[in-house]
């Protein structure tokens, strides 16, 4: 295809990569907590979920539905007029910005309102969050800010905004539950072993919906890039490849023991792409801000779990 075509699949990704370093990160946590043959599983059969269904089919799928078009015709919009292509599927936006935006807050406000998590980061932020913790506050939080957006005057679409977001919270809300379930029940039967059968299926369908959570906004942002629909998917799939690889290599290394802030990085930086997928709804919003946020972030609770890793190293040598 030619030096200008390599150029702009190199571009995406660097895109995919860069963006979607915080979704390895939590990745890495859930994936942790499952046993060798759902780890094989989410490297190999999921991969072709996330290039193949999340980078070609799902946009597809999502033209059919907001266009009422036969798969036929969009695949032939796709292949042959890459224009009409991403039209059709930016007059999803809205759709997709409130369903991904719901479930990533829902992913963040878990996090912080976790009254059993031990280790804070930002104490004068994370410290009330957890102090005022219940079980089912972020719930209402996401439930009450999508009702207040739909309701919104200024809101093009409020009955699909409402509708797609209801569908990220269940979503959220019945995935992690049944995961949480079938791994209490196996913790229950044997302490201490990771995560197989339905438990270790629960865990793999959260990671997936994750990574379409994270895919949703980059697919459609990737048409800025180019309206060919063959580099998109060679450029993101090559990125999604990469994220997938680190996300082994952090959990074989035990980079999250390593750097202990780093999963609280990551956290505040899905809370800022939720917000920025919820803002666009109103705004166009470039998807620079997201991801610089997001290295700054990651950065910055890199740094500072070295910083606390030598300061506890410290206070060992001198007791």
């Amino acid at each position: 295809m030619g030096p200008a075509a390599f150029f702009i699949a190199s571009v995406l990704i660097l895109v995919e990569i860069t963006f979607s370093f915080e979704n390895a990160i939590i990745n890495a946590k859930v994936l942790s907590t499952v046993s060798e043959f759902w780890r094989t599983i989410f490297i190999t059969v999921g991969i072709l979920i996330a290039v193949i269904g999340m980078r070609i089919v799902f946009p597809i799928l999502i033209v059919m539905i907001t266009a009422g078009l036969p798969p036929g015709e969009v695949l032939n919009l796709a292949l042959n007029n890459p224009d009409a292509y991403a039209k059709e599927l930016h007059e999803a936006h809205i759709s997709i910005a409130a369903f991904g935006g719901m479930f990533l807050l829902m992913l963040c406000l878990h996090f912080f309102f976790d009254k059993n998590r031990r280790v804070r980061w930002i104490d004068i932020i994370e410290k009330p969050l957890q102090d005022m913790s219940r079980w089912w506050l972020y719930s209402v939080i996401c439930i009450v800010l999508l009702l207040a957006i739909s309701l919104l005057p200024a809101n093009p679409e409020p009955r699909e905004t409402f509708l797609a977001g209801a569908i990220g919270i269940a979503l959220y809300i019945a995935v992690h539950g049944l995961a949480e379930l079938f791994a209490r029940r196996q913790r229950m039967a044997a302490k201490g072993v990771l995560k197989t059968g339905l438990a270790g299926f629960m865990a793999f369908l959260y990671l997936e919906i994750l990574d379409a959570s994270f895919s949703f906004d980059g697919v459609i942002g990737a048409f800025a890039v180019t309206k060919d629909v063959i580099l998109i998917a060679i450029g993101l799939g090559i990125g999604a490849i990469w994220v997938r690889s680190l996300t082994i290599f952090m959990v074989r290394r035990h980079i999250l023991h390593a750097y202990r802030y780093l999963e609280h990085g990551a956290h505040y930086t899905i809370g800022v792409l939720a917000l920025v997928l919820i803002a666009g709804i109103f705004f166009n919003i470039p998807e620079l801000i997201a991801g610089l946020a997001g290295i700054i972030l990651v950065s910055a609770s890199i740094v500072s779990s070295v910083a606390a890793s030598r300061q506890a190293a410290k206070k060992v040598v001198r007791g």
